[in-house]
């Protein structure tokens, strides 16, 4: 039987949905908590509330700086609530309350970044060739923001979206993943606290083919905002047609970690597991790919499969744990399935490669794979999950080709002390983040973004905060003298 009860929050109410479904809490495989399942009606009635807060309400009628003050406010609650999120993102998701209080934290930074934002977007008084006209554009919020969010580092990826949006003056619904949704639903709470209007803010969860789909293709959604899978945003986009909403995508990613001959090996290593052993490998930007120069690869994996096997796997709300389960028994299931495969094709189990004894959650022993091939399933397909496969190059042109041999592009890493080399790579890298010396690092004035299949637009950094505007131009006629023809155009 479920411990706790979560609920939707539309239009400055909590409330509950016609339906409920049971969330697992990974480190147990057990259920600990009852969500509510929106309806297409309860979607309707958050995308209304929103629509009417946008249209005339207390919302329309603040400045930015008044809208910069809630953030504020917004982002202090976060930081004086941020055991409790980690707490219930950490039993809900799997993810090691290390890591959610410590995000929680630094999510807040991106309330107060965009925050100041808020009151800095301006139009431009144009030099118009017309001597009697006066001309000037506007920047006006795009209108109701659909933000679809997964279940992986969800506070962060809600931030993203919600903070430039609040900032331009939109409103927004969000829809958290049926998967581990606790944390959003949670967070309604601080918004409601904070004090933004009725309607400004809507959390709900539910169900692809009923919340989902009823919330992308309803027709007073101006913008979609979806972080996820390359097949649901596939959905995403033939949904989109119908309301013509502007949408951008933050899909998955294939990473790739290139690690030269002149590397600092021990600093590569320890990045390397950052990037693909935290947070469970479960996270888009993961460094899934290591490529290595053929001369180092012995030292660098020796060392890999040593911190691998050091790893402290347990339950996640210990704060000594250091990885915890994956988050559903499916991706469980996808992970050991892909892995076996892999290795059928020729790849090479140097460490894990199963789940750990004594867990009875969805745990997962972080893996170290060489493989022989860049064809290789593990090397290709997106895992997310704790599953390093491994590549050796001989020469720059080589490790650029394996680089890039993928369909996805979000985040890449490189290791050299050559700076010559690192410039090149950077150009030369197809990704939306190249980290030089380093690997998942963020920060709320650096935009990231994919190419390819790790789908488009960008999220984050002082532009982001623009696509949630749209440009108004005004024109002013000063003559006294009356039109003239009006079959010329001016």
């Amino acid at each position: 039987m479920a411990s706790r009860t979560f609920q939707q929050y539309i239009n400055g109410a909590f409330e509950d949905a016609a339906e409920t479904f049971d969330s697992i809490n990974p480190a147990t495989g057990q259920v600990w908590a009852s969500m509510p399942a929106a309806s297409a009606s309860d979607v309707d009635r958050a995308v209304v509330a929103a629509h009417e807060a946008l249209v005339d309400s207390a919302w329309t009628s603040m400045n930015a700086g008044a809208r910069a003050k809630l953030m504020m406010r917004l982002a202090d609650l976060l930081v004086e609530n941020n055991d409790l999120l980690a707490e219930i993102e950490t039993a809900d998701t799997g993810k090691i309350r290390r890591e959610t209080r410590s995000q929680v934290l630094y999510i807040a930074e991106y309330y107060r970044y965009f925050a100041g934002l808020a009151d800095k977007l301006v139009g431009h008084h144009m030099p118009i060739d017309k001597p009697d006209m006066e001309a000037y554009t506007l920047r006006e919020p795009i209108g109701v923001v659909a933000a679809i969010v997964p279940w992986n580092s969800q506070m962060f990826l809600t931030a993203v979206k919600l903070a430039p949006a609040l900032a331009a003056g939109c409103t927004v619904v969000i829809k958290a993943s049926e998967d581990g949704p606790a944390p959003l639903l949670e967070f309604a709470r601080l918004v409601h606290e904070a004090g933004f209007p009725s309607g400004v803010v809507n959390v709900i969860t539910g169900f692809g083919d009923t919340a989902g789909k009823a919330l992308t293709t309803h027709p007073l959604v101006s913008r979609i905002a979806f972080t996820g899978g390359p097949g649901t945003a596939r959905h995403i986009v033939r949904n989109a047609a119908e309301n013509l909403a502007v949408t951008s995508l933050e899909l998955g990613g294939k990473s790739p970690v290139v690690v030269f001959e002149d590397a600092d090996i021990d600093s590569a290593a320890n990045a390397i597991v950052s990037g693909i052993f935290a947070a469970t490998g479960q996270s888009c930007v993961a460094g899934s790919r290591l490529i290595v120069h053929e001369s180092v690869h012995d030292a660098l994996v020796t060392r890999l499969v040593a911190k691998a096997q050091a790893i402290v796997i347990g339950d996640p709300q210990l704060l000594e744990t250091e990885m915890g389960p994956l988050a559903t028994g499916r991706q469980l299931a996808a992970i050991q399935e892909l892995v076996a495969r892999s290795v059928e094709q020729g790849a090479t189990v140097l460490t894990g490669g199963k789940q750990p004894d004594n867990h009875a959650g969805f745990y997962f022993e972080p893996t170290v794979l060489d493989c022989v091939s860049p064809d290789t399933a593990c090397v290709q397909e997106e895992l997310f999950g704790p599953v390093l496969s491994v590549l050796t190059f001989t020469s720059e042109a080589e490790a650029v080709a394996l680089a890039n041999d993928t369909k996805y592009g979000l985040a890449s890493g490189v290791f050299t002390r050559d700076l010559g080399r690192a410039h090149r790579m950077v150009r030369k890298i197809r990704a939306g983040i190249v980290w030089v010396n380093t690997y998942r690092v963020i920060s709320p004035m650096m935009p990231f973004g994919g190419y390819g299949m790790s789908g488009y637009g960008r999220e984050g950094g002082a532009e982001s905060i623009l696509d949630y505007t749209r440009t108004k131009s005004v024109w002013i006629n000063t003559s006294e003298a009356p039109i003239g023809d009006p079959f010329i155009m001016r």
